[in-house]
C-alpha cells in the first residue's frame, strides 16, 4: 500500500503540537524572561538585557555548583557504569537464579528521588553511624552526608544503587546481541575470561556504552529530588570566601533562586545556561563514543 506523507502529517501533528506548546514555546519565553527583572509576580517587566548573565557568572554559589555538579557527574559516569556491567556480566553468565537477580538489581529504579532520598538519609545518619559505633570504626561513626568532604561521594553511592539496575539491562541487551560463536573461538584459541571481555565482548558492545554513557550523564546533571530528600544542598562550608552549600547541585541552585529567592529572571538564566551546558557535555560524550564504535 502506498505511503501517504499527508496520514504521516495527520498521526504526527497531535505529537509536534505537544511539543510546540510544552518545549518550544516555553524555552523561547525563558530566554526572554532570562533578559528582564521579572520576580513571578509583578506584572511589570523591565528588560535588563544580559546583566543576569553577568551577576551569575560572578556568582560564587553558581560557579560552585557548576564545580560540583561536573564532580558529581564524573564520579557517577565511572560508579553507576563500571557497576551496571559488573551485573551485566553476573546476569548473562550461567549463574543459578539469574532471573531472579534482574528484577532484583533492577527495583531500586522503580523507587521515587524524595522517598530514596529520605530512605537513605536514615541509612546514612542512623544505620550506618550505629555500625561504625559498635565497630570502633572512626570514619563510620559519622554520618557521611553530614561531613563536606564525603557528601557528594555518598550521594553518588545512592545513585548508584538506584540507576545501576537500569543501565545494566542496556548491558544485558547489547551482551545478548553479541554472536555467542565469537567468543566460543576465542576461548578455544585460549583467551581467558578476562581476555575476551576486554579483547571481544567490550568492543562489540560498544554502542550500549555509548546509550549508557549519555543517560548517565544527562541523568547526574539533571539530580534534582535525590538532592532535596538527602541532604537539601547541606552541610554548609566556605568556598572563595563565600559560605555555600556543599552538595548543593545546580538544578537545586536554580531552584532556590527561582522559587526560594523569589528571582525568577536570574533563575531562568541559569536555567538557559544550564540546558547549554548539558546540550555541550552531551554532544562531546557522544561523538567521542561514536568514533570509538568506528575505530572498535
Amino acid at each position: 500500500m502506498k505511503r501517504s506523507k499527508l496520514w504521516d502529517a495527520v498521526f504526527l501533528a497531535p505529537c509536534l503540537i505537544a511539543l510546540t506548546m510544552i518545549v518550544l514555546i516555553p524555552f523561547v519565553q525563558g530566554i526572554n524572561f532570562s533578559l528582564t527583572d521579572w520576580n513571578g509576580i509583578n506584572s511589570v517587566i523591565n528588560y535588563v538585557g544580559f546583566n543576569n548573565y553577568k551577576d551569575m557568572f560572578q556568582s560564587v554559589e553558581f560557579g560552585y555548583s557548576f564545580v560540583i555538579t561536573v564532580v558529581y557527574t564524573v564520579i557517577n559516569v565511572i560508579l553507576v557504569n563500571i557497576v551496571a556491567f559488573l551485573l551485566a556480566l553476573l546476569v548473562t553468565s550461567k549463574v543459578r537464579g539469574k532471573n531472579f537477580y534482574r528484577a532484583a538489581f533492577f527495583v531500586p529504579n522503580l523507587i521515587g528521588g524524595i522517598v530514596l532520598g529520605y530512605t537513605w538519609q536514615f541509612m546514612f545518619n542512623d544505620f550506618f553511624t550505629s555500625i561504625g559505633k559498635i565497630l570502633g570504626v572512626g570514619w563510620m561513626s559519622k554520618s557521611m552526608i553530614a561531613n563536606k568532604d564525603l557528601v557528594i561521594f555518598a550521594m553518588s553511592v545512592v545513585n548508584t544503587w538506584q540507576y545501576a539496575g537500569y543501565i545494566m539491562l542496556i548491558f544485558v541487551a547489547g551482551i545478548q546481541a553479541t554472536s555467542q560463536e565469537v567468543m566460543e573461538a576465542a576461548t578455544v584459541d585460549g583467551a581467558n575470561y578476562y581476555q575476551r571481555v576486554r579483547k571481544i565482548l567490550i568492543p562489540m558492545i560498544a554502542n550500549a556504552f555509548t546509550i549508557s554513557l549519555f543517560l548517565t550523564i544527562t541523568n547526574s546533571f539533571k539530580c534534582f529530588d535525590l538532592n532535596v530528600a538527602l541532604t537539601n544542598g547541606g552541610p554548609s562550608m566556605r568556598y572563595m570566601g563565600k559560605v555555600v552549600k556543599s552538595s548543593q547541585l545546580l538544578a537545586l541552585t536554580i531552584y532556590n533562586k527561582s522559587i526560594t529567592s523569589k528571582e525568577l529572571a536570574k533563575g531562568q538564566a541559569m536555567s538557559v545556561i544550564f540546558f547549554l551546558m548539558l546540550v555541550v557535555f552531551s554532544l562531546i560524550q557522544v561523538y567521542f563514543s561514536k568514533k570509538k564504535e568506528v575505530e572498535a
